[in-house]
């Protein structure tokens, strides 16, 4: 997992707008995500998040196997593939196609994958934003952490690295 959230600890606003991250960009400064994205084979993704990121100007995927976790039909436009089962028996069926390390990424996703025990690691960027309200990272999911290390940006920007207890 590899996410950013508001001092307040939301991934979006209600409506899923990031536009608050701006608060923190600067040119050529990527938080380590292109480090952390060299590491990983496949991505899954919530749809709300798809959703989302079919927005963007660029596809921010390229070269990555994509799994959507979802139950609506969808149109996929870069090779995404759709499923809408366990998060346990896509786990399973990665690691039997040879993958080694998946980047989850999706409010609901990264809490169902951590209620399964199906993160090993977790990266939050925390920005200096409040926002007040919004989607939350975490809901409903309880598990400990054991901090593996912090990092301070100039932008005010702070990582957080985490593995489950």
């Amino acid at each position: 997992m590899y996410i950013a959230t508001s001092l307040d600890g939301y991934i979006a606003r209600r409506d899923g707008r990031l536009d608050w991250l701006a608060a923190v960009q600067q040119p050529g400064e990527d938080y380590g995500y292109a480090r952390f994205a060299e590491t990983v084979d496949v991505v899954v993704l919530g749809r709300g998040t798809y959703d989302t990121v079919q927005g963007f100007d660029a596809w921010p995927y390229s070269g990555k196997r994509v799994i959507v976790l979802t139950h609506r039909p969808a149109d996929p436009r870069h090779g995404e593939e759709l499923f809408g089962g366990d998060p346990a028996e896509l786990v399973a069926r990665l690691a039997a196609d040879g993958h080694r390390r998946a980047y989850v990424d999706g409010g609901r996703v990264i809490q169902q994958f951590l209620a399964a025990g199906l993160l090993d690691d977790l990266t939050i960027s925390i920005i200096p934003v409040v926002l007040g309200g919004g989607i939350p990272l975490f809901e409903g999911s309880e598990r400990a952490l054991a901090l593996d290390g912090v990092e301070a940006f100039p932008s005010g920007l702070v990582q957080l690295r985490y593995h489950p207890r």
